[in-house]
């Protein structure tokens, strides 16, 4: 028994080591980019931005239907930005008691539903706000195009999200170690 604290080794670790370690761990993950999340995520962006850049261009607070477009352009925009960027860094890692396929399902079916509607107020509303030709008219009719392919880019991801949720072609391993996309 005189022998057992000769045999017991401790160390110590101050606060600053653990520190430094949450913060060096948060690089981007660039296989996310690479990843069909990634890439639609990325399209998303891109296309809502067109959106309603190309819709604030105009006098759109003249006519309420393009409030509501400018609303799910922008509001689906800045989500859109704090999942990706969750993903970037792997933070959905960390926040692991967080459903995080369903959460994305229940955002992208809802994203689509929104930006249908959005994409025929658009579309119905440029002939009624506009002279064909004019700048104006040539605005909100890109915009409503991009409208139309930002929804199907919704639709995509939230077809994969619905597959990621219910598990297809995968196990939840593979579905842990791979981060949650594909």
């Amino acid at each position: 028994m005189a022998e057992f604290p000769s045999k017991v080794s401790t160390r110590t670790s101050s606060p600053a080591q653990g520190v430094g370690a949450s913060v060096s761990a948060l690089r981007p993950d660039l296989g996310f980019v690479r990843s069909a999340l990634g890439v639609l995520a990325l399209l998303q962006l891109v296309l809502g931005l067109l959106v309603w850049a190309l819709i604030a261009d105009t006098p759109y607070h003249l006519y309420p239907a393009y409030g509501w477009v400018m609303f799910v352009a922008v509001f689906l925009w800045l989500v859109t930005i704090v999942f990706f960027i969750i993903y970037l860094f792997q933070l959905h890692m960390k926040l692991y008691m967080v459903p995080w396929p369903l959460v994305l399902m229940i955002f992208f079916v809802t994203a689509t539903v929104l930006y249908i509607t959005a994409f025929i107020t658009c579309a119905a509303a440029v002939d009624l706000t506009s002279l064909k030709g004019s700048r104006p008219y040539n605005q909100r009719a890109a915009a409503s195009f991009f409208a139309c392919l930002v929804m199907i880019a919704y639709g995509v991801s939230a077809f994969f999200s619905f597959q990621a949720w219910r598990g297809v072609g995968s196990n939840a391993a593979t579905s842990q170690m791979a981060g949650g996309y594909s």
